[in-house]
């Protein structure tokens, strides 16, 4: 999620694909587009004409997915927007437009690789504008009453780094701990191909409530006690914390910056993630931008750029 004085990244073209979205179960056609240096990473839905920035502050739902609302417009949402935003930051994407035609990304197969697979088909294109990052200062930590939480702290020659537990005793998920070093390489080695998942006896409250109406054991892991319904089975063994991993980097980086510093947490999804961003973003000494992730510059930003804590 850092880079070490490099230039802003761009796709060279665009470049389109077709799905389902997970909770709406509609089809919707996503559309992934270049954009000037320094216009960073912003969601347009293509049927209303409506842009949302992707920035934690526009984070108006985090049940089940992280969803962004525009600006004066609520009505006008995108759902289940952590996945695209994770490949995005893995491959070092700093500006591009995410066009939607509907409420929701297309969940694809559950996890990050086909949209790093439309990446890599459209290209990359470097920009001679610089990259600054989010340099991380000091601990910010938030947590629930139930005892997740997750914290963000320096890192000591910059860089990103993330390490997670969870834990679901009495299935075959079970406690597992896992760790990353973000970069394009790791990020498609170790997280990428980590799909989304589920238990079975929620699945029948979640589509009650309006939600995984277009879920399928194509597009997600759904577990039943110790057993795993996938005909295939586990891309690896410790998929679930991998793909809670790949969470951390899709909902961090709503920073707008590559953020420079370590995560960790236990138990943490979409809600805490982005308080924790939020938490950050308020905080003025808690963080600066920054040319070299490794040697902070005076602040580059404004006071009117730092983010409320949401109630």
């Amino acid at each position: 999620m850092a880079g070490t004085g490099e230039t802003r990244r761009s796709l060279a073209r665009s470049i389109s694909c077709r799905g389902v979205g997970l909770h709406s179960g509609r089809a919707v056609t996503l559309e992934l587009r270049p954009a000037s240096p320094g216009a960073g990473i912003a969601f347009l839905r293509s049927d209303l004409g409506i842009r949302i920035p992707a920035r934690a502050e526009h984070v108006a739902d985090t049940r089940l997915c992280t969803a962004l609302a525009a600006p004066g417009a609520p009505q006008a949402r995108i759902g289940t927007v952590e996945h695209v935003m994770a490949a995005l930051a893995g491959a070092g994407v700093d500006d591009a437009v995410v066009a939607v035609d509907g409420p929701e990304v297309p969940i694809l197969d559950g996890s990050a690789e086909p949209f790093l697979f439309l990446i890599g088909c459209a290209g990359l294109i470097e920009h001679d504008a610089p990259r600054p990052v989010l340099r991380v200062l000091r601990e910010i930590r938030v947590a629930d009453a139930d005892g997740a939480w997750a914290a963000l702290s320096p890192l000591p020659g910059g860089g990103f780094e993330a390490a997670l537990e969870i834990d679901f005793p009495g299935t075959a998920i079970g406690m597992q701990r896992g760790a990353l070093r973000l970069g394009p390489a790791s990020f498609r080695r170790e997280v990428a191909r980590a799909r989304t998942f589920t238990l079975a006896e929620d699945v029948a409250r979640l589509r009650a409530a309006g939600l995984a109406q277009g879920g399928s054991l194509d597009n997600a892991v759904v577990v039943d006690g110790p057993l795993v319904l996938n005909p295939g089975g586990l891309r690896m063994a410790d998929e679930f914390v991998r793909h809670k991993l790949l969470d951390v980097v899709g909902d961090l980086a709503l920073a707008g910056h590559p953020i420079a510093g370590r995560f960790e947490g236990a138990r943490s999804g979409h809600a805490l993630n982005n308080r924790l961003l939020r938490a950050l973003l308020a905080d003025g000494t808690a963080w600066m931008l920054s040319s070299d992730p490794a040697e902070p510059l005076a602040p580059e930003r404004s006071p009117a750029e730092a983010v409320p804590v949401a109630a």
